[in-house]
């Protein structure tokens, strides 16, 4: 079995060996510098993972491992131009580093360059591998759909929320997880629990997000807190705390929301304080901790030796900062 660290390092070694040969370069430049920009490979790292836990020879699926990742970063180029986002891993987005149509056009060309490598996958299973993959990246869209449709709607439910999340989220991990498996040469039995298993960890990492953006140490969580109170982010935290607060707390919690003159420091304080009160961090650090045992329960009935399963799952608890 390969560690992390090794996996990791043989994602970062086979992105970093293409040359783009290909002109213009005003096209291809903001690809090679949003890929350049490292980050932790989740999504790779888990497909080898998985390819890990029934065959050894990872190197294999690194073609279809990092067309899952240039996808995931395409998502991103844009994700970052309709939200207007200036910051991308601690450097300039590439909407901002260049311009709007060159985020859109270059996106576009990481979409069909993703799909380049994903054809490079094993003949065997190429046609299961894009059907995951093609109904994976529909998921996603109408995952970002809802969630711009919320943006509008004061009356978005928590189960409308998880759905959000899930198509948004956690479909990518747990398409990770079973093109792996199905490269791997698992059963269908056990392709299809490790895409059970991805989806209930992509709803705690989104959970776990939520939840630091209002209660993270912003050193460690690597952004600023209280962005989603600022802009009134429909998530878990502000759904259930409008669905659970009384009348006094519900008329405070609307009086910040509606607000256009304000300070963000006043904001964060005062939103915080009333998420206290009505006890959303509990709430919310509970929903986390099922969505992660759920996960754990999965994992335990895939048919690999418990030795085998071990690195997927520390690795995931080292990302939950949780204990397995």
């Amino acid at each position: 079995m390969f560690t992390t660290k090794e996996l990791l390092d043989k994602v970062n070694q086979y992105i970093a060996g293409w040359k783009f040969s290909r002109r213009p370069e005003g096209l291809y430049a903001p690809i090679e510098y949003v890929l350049s920009m490292g980050g932790k490979r989740l999504r790779p790292v888990l497909m080898l993972m998985a390819y890990n836990l029934y065959r050894d020879d990872v190197d294999a699926i690194l073609p279809t491992a990092a067309g899952l990742e240039i996808y995931h970063n395409y998502t991103l180029l844009h994700d970052d131009l309709m939200d207007r986002a200036d910051m991308r891993r601690n450097k300039p987005t590439v909407h901002k580093l260049w311009n709007d149509n060159t985020a859109i056009l270059s996106g576009d060309t990481m979409l069909v360059l993703a799909y380049q490598q994903m054809a490079l996958s094993d003949k065997a299973h190429l046609k299961e591998i894009l059907d995951i993959f093609n109904r994976t990246a529909l998921e996603i869209g109408e995952g970002q759909q809802y969630d711009m449709e919320f943006e509008t709607r004061d009356d978005v439910t928590e189960d409308e929320y998880i759905e959000m999340i899930r198509l948004k989220t956690s479909v990518l991990l747990a398409a990770a997880l079973r093109m792996g498996a199905v490269l791997g040469g698992a059963s269908a039995e056990d392709a299809a629990r490790l895409y059970d298993y991805g989806i209930q960890v992509g709803l705690a990492f989104q959970l776990q997000d939520d939840y630091l953006d209002v209660y993270g140490d912003e050193a460690l969580f690597g952004k600023k807190i209280g962005g989603d109170i600022l802009c009134n982010k429909k998530t878990y935290m502000l759904i259930n705390a409008l669905q659970r607060a009384d009348e006094a707390q519900r008329a405070e919690l609307t009086r910040w929301i509606e607000a256009r003159d304000f300070c963000p420091e006043d904001k964060i304080r005062a939103v915080t304080a009333l998420y206290d009160a009505i006890g959303i961090r509990e709430l919310c650090d509970r929903r986390i901790a099922y969505y992660f045992d759920c996960a754990g329960r999965i994992l335990a009935d895939v048919q690999v030796d418990a030795d085998r399963k071990e690195v997927l799952d520390r690795y995931v608890a080292s990302l939950m900062n949780r204990n397995v």
